[in-house]
């Protein structure tokens, strides 16, 4: 029996304790530094470039999109190149060696070190979810729970990034910071390398063992080819081209990649009546997932300069880095993710369970609160205050519990939606809907101008019905897309 799928601990896998570490590091490495990538590009007095909020924001949005978009080639290249196990290693070195980048105090280093973190995410991002889910060959509640914990790895990182790189980088040096996620990346390599053996044969075969075409080895390739010219034109060019019109570009680009490329899974790889009906599901969670990120991802870019701003953060004294409210979500992942793990559980044993559709509903009402919460945070500073820290920590509590309800669930379905030859590929077109929500969002979080503070409760207003109208949406067609998900454990 494959030693990486027998439950040698009373509920799961070894192996997901090797993949929670690794993960855990490479969050680490992201967050910490999406901590002070807005802080630092409008930073004039401590050696930023000094860029204005909606310039900054589009370089955000165009950055945290490239960093999902890339995962459809990343996925592909597991499935059909160098297997999952293969993909993250190569990844995590790229990623190493592009916060390293980072470090240096040059802007033209600056742009390829996010391209090198673009372009190792791409690889890793995705093949870290497959390798998780085939940890769990039998799918059902007990996935889900895996997913859940291994959710706790991600936002576990998510919590330590922040505090160690945003200090490191607002009380002393930008590039500090930066340097701080380059050594998380290469510890969470080293825990990688050594404690494999717990993952047994997980993630070595390639998922697709059909030789390769000439057809796809140039669709692909091409695809990719475009992906990183695009993305290399985008992180070069900012001091020439307008990034808010790159911003608007790349969403055009998602838009049309993610449509070309249903319309070739349904069309062109062979798939039975139930497996499209399966797709047909992952289509429509792509499109409220692609939803709830326009909206949780403020977190980096407009509520982070409202942090910096707009909050009274002293303490005894001491003002509290504004990287810090970064960590708020993660912490609430680690406290509240056992809970809603062992939930789903509890309630699947009572044929109880919440349909898919139905949680991620909860999902985007949930993220809509918060936005209200924001309404009266906002009026506070439109009335000449300082908004208390309880106003953003409530919102991300609220963002924390929608994100629980949609994103480890989104995880997991889709690993037991997609066909078996096409699951990297699903779970990087899966991270293409979270790459459209944050070009969305670095192109509203420009919209929260300083000089405008008096119109913010009404933006706030704005990006909260959205959410719930797509939440009400899902909930009334929860029955019929029920029927497509017979079967799926």
């Amino acid at each position: 029996m494959n030693p990486a799928v027998t439950p040698i601990t009373r509920r799961h896998p070894r192996g997901l304790a090797t993949l929670f570490l690794t993960e855990m590091w490479e969050r680490f490495s992201y967050y910490g530094m999406r901590s002070l990538l807005v802080l630092f590009m409008v930073d004039q007095v401590r050696g930023g470039p000094g860029l204005d909020d909606k310039t900054a924001t589009a370089i955000y949005g165009i950055y945290t999109a490239a960093v999902y978009l890339m995962s459809l080639p990343g996925g592909w290249l597991a499935d059909r190149v160098c297997g999952a196990r293969r993909a993250v290693w190569i990844g995590g070195l790229i990623i190493a060696a592009g916060h390293f980048t980072l470090a240096l105090p040059r802007m033209e280093t600056f742009y390829l070190g996010l391209a090198l973190v673009v372009v190792g995410s791409g690889l890793l991002k995705p093949n870290m979810s497959a390798l998780v889910a085939e940890l769990y060959p039998e799918g059902g509640a007990r996935r889900d729970a895996g997913f859940t914990i291994f959710y706790m790895g991600v936002n576990l990182g998510a919590f330590l990034g922040p505090l160690v790189c945003s200090t490191l980088g607002e009380k002393l040096n930008w590039h500090y910071g930066f340097g701080a996620a380059g050594v998380g990346m290469v510890l969470g390599l080293l825990q990688f390398r050594f404690f494999g053996s717990r993952l047994g044969s997980v993630g070595w075969q390639r998922g697709n063992n059909r030789p390769l075409n000439l057809a796809e080895r140039a669709g692909m390739g091409g695809l990719t080819t475009v992906l990183l010219a695009v993305i290399g034109l985008a992180l070069t060019g900012f001091l020439k081209l307008n990034p808010v019109v790159l911003a608007h570009g790349m969403a055009a680009l998602v838009l049309v990649v993610g449509a070309l490329y249903f319309v070739g899974v349904f069309l062109f790889c062979g798939l039975n009546v139930q497996e499209k009906e399966r797709v047909a599901v992952i289509l429509v969670l792509f499109l409220a997932s692609a939803l709830f990120w326009a909206g949780f991802e403020q977190a980096g870019s407009s509520f982070n300069l409202f942090a910096e701003r707009m909050t009274d953060r002293h303490l005894l004294g001491w003002e509290i880095p504004a990287g810090w409210f970064q960590s708020l979500g993660a912490i609430f992942v680690i406290a509240f993710a056992p809970v809603f793990a062992g939930l789903w559980v509890w309630l699947a044993r009572r044929n109880l369970d919440p349909s898919i559709p139905v949680k991620f509903a909860y999902g985007l009402l949930l993220l809509a609160a918060g936005f209200l919460v924001m309404v009266g945070a906002a009026k506070v500073v439109a009335g000449g205050g300082r908004a208390a820290p309880t106003w953003l920590v409530t919102t991300y509590l609220l963002h924390t519990f929608g994100e629980l309800c949609l994103s480890p669930v989104g995880l997991s379905s889709v690993t037991k939606l997609a066909p078996r030859k096409l699951v990297g590929q699903m779970m990087g077109l899966w991270f293409l809907a979270t790459s459209l929500g944050n070009l969305i969002a670095g192109l509203l979080a420009g919209e929260f101008r300083v000089d405008a503070v008096d119109q913010w409760p009404g933006l706030y207003w704005r990006i909260a019905v959205p959410p719930v109208l797509a939440g009400i949406l899902l909930v009334v067609c929860a029955r019929p897309i029920k029927r497509w998900l017979v079967g799926v454990k």
